[in-house]
């Protein structure tokens, strides 16, 4: 960066005693700044790593499979996401006995939110009932006022589940997990996500009632 120094005129004498200073200006060349700022601009741009776009796996069927599959009763788990955000769960097909039942909050939860999810207890759920139950099916159920943060929290936890459930056959087996076969055990989630209708107002407001009467809300 050069400078240049320009040497003012000198002033007039004037009237008071007082001698005024000799001021000296100093002009700056900015050019070479414009060089440098365009060489860390570029530099920046090469060096830079761009987050990449996170996607969520879903294996859907064929487009041209449509038939409708029947699941007994007994192979199947609905989890309902009501209007609060709020996650329920209960087995086989509600019924004045067999009400949702409430899912917790997380632990420490701060005072000004209303309701979180504790992740572990959704996660251990579904891990425990398909244990205890190799042809379960997942019925997700959500209200319209529901958060969608709410579905993709489900999905994620029912993708980590299927990932750490095969990871632990892989290992046990010696293999990559992407040479699992159905015959080594390999496990896919079976799940799918239904329409929320005005039965499922009712259910709620019944386990709802029920869920205060346990001292749960």
């Amino acid at each position: 960066m050069a400078g240049a120094v320009a040497e003012r005129s000198k002033p007039t004498k004037g009237k008071g005693l007082r001698r005024p200073k000799r001021r000296i200006a100093i002009l700056l060349d900015m050019t070479p700044m414009v060089d440098i700022a365009f060489l860390l601009l570029i530099f920046y741009m090469v060096t830079t790593v761009f987050a990449m776009p996170q996607a969520m796996e879903i294996n859907l069927p064929p487009a041209e499979d449509d038939k409708e599959v029947e699941i007994k009763e007994s192979n199947l788990i609905t989890i309902r996401v009501d209007g609060e955000g709020r996650f329920w769960w209960n087995l086989k097909t509600p019924s004045p006995d067999n009400l949702p039942l409430y899912l917790p909050t997380a632990a420490n939860t701060p005072d000004t939110v209303v309701y979180k999810l504790n992740s572990d207890t959704l996660q251990s759920l579904l891990v425990t009932q398909n244990r205890e139950n190799s042809k379960l099916n997942t019925l997700i159920l959500i209200h319209d006022d529901a958060s969608y943060d709410d579905m993709v929290n489900i999905l994620d936890e029912i993708d980590l589940i299927e990932r750490s459930w095969n990871s632990f056959i892989a290992e046990k087996l010696g293999k990559e997990v992407g040479d699992l076969t159905k015959a080594d055990g390999k496990f896919s989630y079976r799940y799918a996500i239904g329409d929320w209708e005005e039965r499922d107002n009712k259910i709620m407001a019944a386990a709802v009632q029920q869920a205060i009467e346990r001292g749960e809300l």
